[in-house]
């Protein structure tokens, strides 16, 4: 049912505009935040996650001087903590300790959502392990920003970070996604991505694919084209700038078999294992229906 143009919504409550990081009398909740932040473009971060950072007591961020310029853009003068990879295991208590006497801290990484591809994911754990409230402020994602503008299927979607860095590594962690049926979608760094986009062409085949690199900044592009198109271009271009994330589309669909090729391989199944067996092997091997190939090899079974 619709409702009248004047009828309230339950997303038109106070409450639920001020979302949880909002104390029930006001202000911001004890616990921590997870504050997404521009990718690039400052004017892309959120009211509310301006709102929370001015309001906290303490800011955990990758790098003191990347989010400085954020908080100075915007008159935010709330005190900051690095946290990062290399001091998170000595820091860590420090914050936690901090939480659970009841403070309301933030916590950003240099650019977009933090935990995707960004540290905090321990911190986060602990926090939920203690009792600590954790609370998500969405906004911008790399990732997200690049799979929606490259044009390729977005109903299923696979965030697979950063390949390994050598070559061996890397192939082997592409083979096990080549049977992935989704959308695939890759962090990588500027020097690596020649190298890359070669051996994602070698072993996931000739898919649809995007390069998206200095996404909301001035020099922001995004080129689509084949896997192997991709890779001769990098190969021969001057080595790319900026932070780039690399879309692959999912695996073509196979053609399915004719009548023919169906009877043959069911002939050779049927004549090594029973009628059953023999069904679900060709099922997993042609991907056809069940219910098809089962009719099929009644039919043969009986002749």
């Amino acid at each position: 049912m619709s409702r009248r143009r004047d009828e309230p919504s339950s997303s038109d409550h106070p409450s639920e505009r001020a979302g949880a990081s909002k104390r029930p009398g006001g202000g911001v909740a004890p616990g921590l935040h997870i504050v997404a932040t521009p990718i690039g473009n400052l004017g892309d971060i959120t009211l509310r996650a301006i709102e929370v950072l001015r309001a906290v007591d303490l800011i955990a961020c990758e790098d003191t001087r990347v989010t400085g310029k954020l908080l100075k853009a915007h008159g935010i003068g709330t005190p900051m903590f690095a946290y990062h990879d290399h001091n998170a295991e000595r820091v860590r208590p420090v914050l936690i300790e901090r939480l659970e006497r009841g403070e309301k801290m933030a916590l950003v990484s240099d650019a977009g959502t933090p935990l995707v591809s960004d540290p905090g994911f321990r911190l986060v754990r602990e926090c939920i392990a203690r009792g600590i409230a954790v609370v998500p402020l969405p906004g911008p994602s790399a990732a997200l920003a690049a799979l929606v503008a490259a044009g390729l299927p977005t109903d299923r979607f696979l965030f697979a970070g950063f390949l390994p860095a050598k070559a061996t590594a890397r192939r082997s962690a592409l083979a096990d996604l080549a049977g992935v049926r989704a959308t695939l979608v890759f962090y990588e760094s500027p020097h690596r991505l020649a190298a890359a986009l070669a051996d994602m062409a070698q072993v996931l085949g000739p898919r649809e694919a995007a390069v998206a690199r200095e996404l909301t900044k001035l020099f922001e592009e995004t080129r689509r084209d084949t896997l192997d198109g991709l890779a001769a271009h990098y190969a021969t271009a001057a080595e790319p700038k900026g932070e780039i994330v690399v879309v692959v589309g999912p695996p073509m669909a196979e053609e399915a078999p004719s009548d023919e090729a169906l009877d043959a391989a069911l002939g050779d199944a049927l004549a090594t294992m029973s009628l059953r067996d023999a069904v679900a092997e060709v099922t997993a091997r042609t991907r056809l229906p069940r219910s098809k190939v089962y009719a099929r090899a009644l039919e043969l079974s009986r002749r």
